[in-house]
């Protein structure tokens, strides 16, 4: 399960945070988005944790807490390019398949 994490202190590393993480369980990866004019942190960043129990164990007890003076925010992190989630997938193609057969399709009111 990939986790992000936002609100780091500017001076947070990858390293700090895989601590944190590891904690929890495994961390298969882990980056901190950096700015690619100074080098320096943009605040945020990814945890990847292959198994999703430790994952949510580590979102459920990290979200909130404070590192390095900053209330850092841990959640599931959303597909890259904002394209819904399989499950998401799976709504959106029964919402289509009900509004396609309803019988109130391309009547008004």
């Amino acid at each position: 399960m990939k986790l992000l994490i936002r609100n780091l202190a500017r001076d947070t590393s990858e390293a700090d945070i895989r601590d944190m993480f590891e904690g929890y369980g495994t961390v298969q990866s882990c980056s901190l988005v950096m700015d690619k004019e100074t080098g320096k942190s943009k605040g945020f960043g990814f945890v990847e944790m292959p198994k999703q129990g430790q994952a949510k164990a580590a979102m459920k007890n990290l979200n909130g807490q404070h590192v390095d003076g900053n209330i850092i925010r841990v959640k599931k992190a959303e597909n890259k390019g904002g394209e819904p989630s399989a499950s998401k997938q799976e709504h959106l193609v029964t919402a289509k398949a009900e509004k396609a057969t309803s019988p109130y399709r391309g009547k008004k009111s």
